[in-house]
C-alpha cells in the first residue's frame, strides 16, 4: 500500500496517511521505494508565518513492520528542516531524493540505497 509518512507535532508520533486521509499512528515504520516530497509551497508558508505544517513527508510502499523494534544497522541518516534546506538531506548537506528502503523511528529517518541529487 502506496503511503506518505510524517512526523505529527500534536500527537509526538507518526502519522501514517493513504489517498489523502490518516490510516493511524505509530511509533517506528518501514518503506520501501521511498521519495522525500518536501511541497516548496507548504515550505514558503513555514517561512513566512515561522508556523509549521504537514509539507514534508517520505511516501513509498509500506511494509507490515509498524511499531518494530529499531534495527542493528541503522542506515544513513537523512534530514529536514524547512529553516535550512529547501529537501531531505545527509549530514553533509547533499540532498536526497529517495531510497530503495527508510525506516523511521520517531521523527529519525534512515535510509538504504539512497538517491541523490549531483
Amino acid at each position: 500500500m502506496k503511503v506518505d509518512i510524517y512526523y505529527n507535532l500534536h500527537k509526538k508520533c507518526l502519522s501514517v496517511r493513504h489517498k489523502g486521509k490518516v490510516i493511524r499512528h505509530c511509533d517506528s515504520v518501514i518503506i520501501e521505494g521511498a521519495k522525500f516530497i518536501v511541497s516548496q509551497r507548504g515550505r514558503e508558508r513555514v517561512l513566512q508565518e515561522k508556523r509549521k505544517n504537514v509539507h514534508a513527508y517520505v511516501r513509498g510502499e509500506l511494509k507490515e513492520d509498524i511499531d518494530m523494534e529499531c534495527s542493528d544497522d541503522q542506515g544513513t541518516r537523512v534530514f529536514y528542516d524547512p529553516y535550512k534546506y529547501d529537501s531531505f538531506v545527509l549530514s553533509d548537506k547533499t540532498p536526497v531524493t529517495g531510497a530503495e528502503r527508510v525506516e523511521i523511528h520517531d521523527n529519525r529517518v534512515y535510509a538504504w540505497g539512497l538517491n541523490k541529487i549531483t
